[in-house]
Order: structure tokens, then C-alpha cells, then sequence
């Protein structure tokens, strides 16, 4: 297992839209910076919704993409989900929180699916994306950054799964914007999910 690509976004506007955008990664050559916060240099403009720590960093398997370039019947260049690393041989559907990646000496874990948004679907130019993108369940994964350090494509990948419950990509896709059981809830906070999704659990909010 290895990293294929690391992609890098810059801001632009996508059409009909008045917002700046970064979700239109490109692959780069030679090693970048991660820390707490993602990818130096990597455009994120909409922080209410993206970024942060715990979905500092977007990984999507090549397996996904070659999937959804089937899909799609066209050819998906890295980055153009908007993922920060591609990494080799990996499907994201099974994929938990609390899964790590070890990248040199940085560090990763799985916190949380991508949810596919109207931003997305108008990069894609297809308004009907964001209903197949979520039926599919190969989102990706959001991580978190537990050690930071540099990235570069060709580096080797080391997948270590998590030991405990595990709350994996798929689960979440299906029950997303629903009522939690409270086998779910409990499932929930047993692993290292998303804060916002702990949160929103606690709250009684899903």
C-alpha cells in the first residue's frame, strides 16, 4: 500500500456560484507539510463545513476512484473529489473510526465519511451526484491528525484497523440525517467518531 497522489486545492469560483471553493484538488510533485490542520498550502475557505481536526485530512482509495470512474464513464483525475491523498488498493465502504494510516512519521486516524454536498455536486456538474454519491457509500474518510510531518506520493502506507467497535464509513452513510438507535448511540461513542458527530449524539440531536 502506498500513496498514489497528494492533491492541493486553490481557490476558484465554480459556475453559477458566487463562493470561492477549494474542492478541485490537484496531484503535486515533491513532500508536503501536515499538521493538526490538514495539508499546508491545501485551499479550505468554508470552515463552518470543512476542515478542522478532525477532518484535517480527505482520503480516498484508488480503488473508489476507479470505481466511480466506471461509474461515471469518464476518467477522474486525483483530486477531483476533492481528497488530499490517494492511497493504493484501499476501498473506503469498510473503513472505521479509529482506523489508522502511518505515513512516514505522520500519523492518521479515521474519524468520518465525506457527505457529499451542493458544492460538490456543482463541481461535478450533476445535480443528481449528490443522491448517487450517498447511495453508493464510497465516500472516502476524514482523519485526524495524531503526528504530523511530511507527505509525498510513492511514500508507503501502513493500515493498522481499530481494535474496538467498529463504526465503519458505510454504517455512517446509512444513517446519516437519521434518529440513532440506541444500539447505534452506544456503538457511536464507543469508537473515536467525529466531534461534531459525538456532539450532535449527546445533544440528542441524531
Amino acid at each position: 500500500m502506498k500513496i498514489l497522489a497528494v492533491c492541493l486545492g486553490r481557490p476558484e469560483t465554480l459556475p453559477g456560484k458566487k463562493y470561492k471553493t477549494g474542492i478541485n484538488k490537484l496531484a503535486i510533485q515533491g513532500p508536503v507539510m501536515v499538521d493538526a490542520e490538514g495539508l499546508v498550502g491545501d485551499a479550505i475557505l468554508n470552515r463552518k463545513h470543512h476542515g478542522g481536526v478532525d477532518q484535517a485530512v480527505y482520503i480516498q482509495g484508488s480503488l473508489d476512484i476507479d470505481w466511480w470512474s466506471r461509474e461515471l464513464g469518464r476518467e477522474l483525475h486525483y483530486g477531483m473529489f476533492g481528497e488530499n491523498l490517494v492511497i493504493e488498493g484501499l476501498e473506503s465502504q469498510a473503513l472505521a473510526a479509529g482506523d489508522r494510516f502511518a505515513i512516514g512519521e505522520v500519523l492518521l486516524e479515521i474519524t468520518s465519511p465525506r457527505m457529499p454536498c451542493a458544492t460538490f455536486a456543482a463541481h461535478m456538474q450533476d445535480p443528481k451526484i449528490v443522491k448517487r454519491y450517498t447511495e453508493a457509500a464510497r465516500p472516502g474518510a476524514y482523519a485526524r491528525v495524531l503526528n504530523g510531518g511530511m507527505v509525498e506520493a510513492g511514500q508507503s502506507v501502513t493500515y493498522t484497523p481499530y481494535e474496538g467497535e467498529r463504526v465503519t464509513m458505510q454504517d455512517m452513510m446509512a444513517t446519516y440525517g437519521r434518529k440513532l438507535s440506541e444500539t447505534d448511540r452506544a456503538r457511536y461513542l464507543s469508537a473515536p467518531v467525529h466531534y461534531k458527530t459525538r456532539d450532535a449524539i449527546l445533544a440528542g440531536e441524531i
